[in-house]
C-alpha cells in the first residue's frame, strides 16, 4: 500500500509539473500589459521601467518560468500588480471559502444523491425510477447562474429567508454562515447531486446484475438485505470515483456561481485577475486550484485501492 501511495503521490507531482507549465504558457498569450494597466493615470515611462525590472517581466520567458516555478516551491507565488500583496496570501485568505463551500455542496449533494440513486435503481423501470431520472436530467441540465438568480428571486427578494449575497466566517457567526452559505451550496450541490444520482442508480443496476446477487435472492435473502450486504460494496467502488471527481470540481472554484452569490473564493479571485490582467494571481490561483484537484484525486485513488485490492496490485 506504501508503494501504491508513493508512486501516485510522484504521479502527482508529475502532473502539477506539467500543470505549470501549460498555465505559465497560456497566460503568456493573453494581451494586455499588467504594469501599465496597474499603474493606471499614474503612469510614468521610468516608473514603468523600474517596476519591469523589478517583476522580471523584461526577462527571456524560459527564465522568468524558472524563476517563478523556484519560487512556488517555497511557497513564494509572487506579488499582485494590481495591489501589492503577496499571492500566497491572497489566495490562503480565500481557501477556506472556497473549502466550507465544496463541503457543503458535496454534503447537500450526497444527502439527495445516494438515497435516490438506489431507490431508483431498486425500482428500475417503475414511475419512481421515471421520475428519479426526470428530475437529475433537469437538474443536470440546469445552467448554474440561472438556479442562482432563481433562488435568490424565491428565497431572498420574495420569501427575504436568506441573504442573496456575502461571506460570514464560519467562527464569526455561525448562524450567519449558514444563512449566507446556504444559497450558493444549494445551487451548486443539487446540480452535483444529480449527476451522482445517474451515477449511483447506474452503478447499483450494474452490481445488482451480478451472479452472486441471483445467487443470493435464490438462497431467500430479502432484497433490501441483498442491497445493503451484496450490492453497495461492490458499487461504492465507482460511485467513490464520482464522488472525488465532483468534490475536485467544486474545489476548483465554480466561478459563476461564486460571482453571482459574492462568495469571495479562489474562483472569483482568479476571475478578477483575468479581469485586471493581474497575471501573478492568475498563476497561483490556477495552480493552488489544480494542486487542490490532484489532492482530491490522490486521495480517491487510496479510498478506492482500500476498496479493491486488485487497484494496489495493478
Amino acid at each position: 500500500m506504501i508503494a501504491f501511495i508513493v508512486r501516485r503521490t510522484l504521479q502527482m507531482l508529475l502532473a502539477l509539473f506539467g500543470v505549470s507549465i501549460v498555465v505559465f504558457a497560456l497566460i503568456q498569450m493573453v494581451d494586455g500589459d499588467p504594469i501599465r494597466i496597474a499603474l493606471g493615470t499614474r503612469f510614468d515611462p521610468e516608473l514603468y521601467q523600474r517596476l519591469l525590472e523589478r517583476s522580471g517581466l523584461d526577462r527571456p520567458l524560459l527564465e522568468q518560468y524558472f524563476t517563478w516555478l523556484g519560487s512556488a516551491v517555497t511557497g513564494d507565488l509572487g506579488v499582485s500588480f494590481r495591489t501589492g500583496q503577496p499571492v500566497t496570501e491572497m489566495v490562503l485568505e480565500r481557501l477556506p471559502a472556497t473549502i466550507q463551500l465544496a463541503l457543503v455542496a458535496l454534503l447537500i449533494a450526497l444527502i439527495v444523491a445516494i438515497p435516490a440513486g438506489i431507490i431508483s435503481a431498486v425500482r428500475s423501470g417503475r414511475p419512481v425510477d421515471y421520475g428519479v431520472t426526470a428530475l437529475s436530467q433537469v437538474g443536470v441540465s440546469m445552467p448554474d447562474f440561472w438556479a442562482g438568480v432563481m433562488y435568490i428571486l424565491v428565497f431572498s427578494l420574495t420569501l427575504s429567508w436568506l441573504p442573496s449575497a456575502g461571506y460570514v466566517g464560519l467562527f464569526d457567526d455561525p448562524v450567519a454562515w449558514v444563512k449566507h452559505i446556504l444559497l450558493p451550496a444549494l445551487t451548486v450541490g443539487l446540480i452535483s447531486g444529480s449527476i451522482i444520482t445517474r451515477f449511483v442508480r447506474s452503478s447499483v443496476v450494474e452490481a445488482a446484475n451480478q451472479d452472486y446477487v441471483r445467487t443470493a435472492k435464490a438462497k431467500g435473502l430479502g432484497e433490501w438485505g441483498i442491497i445493503r450486504d451484496h450490492v453497495l460494496p461492490n458499487a461504492w467502488i465507482s460511485i467513490v470515483t464520482v464522488v472525488g471527481l465532483q468534490l475536485g470540481f467544486l474545489l476548483g472554484g465554480v466561478v459563476v456561481v461564486e460571482t453571482v452569490f459574492a462568495w469571495p473564493g479562489l474562483g472569483r479571485l482568479a476571475l478578477t485577475a483575468v479581469e485586471s490582467r493581474d497575471f501573478t494571481v492568475l498563476q497561483g490561483a490556477v495552480l493552488y486550484i489544480a494542486a487542490m484537484f490532484l489532492v482530491v484525486n490522490l486521495v480517491v485513488d487510496i479510498v478506492y485501492a482500500r476498496l479493491d485490492p486488485r487497484v494496489r496490485i495493478g
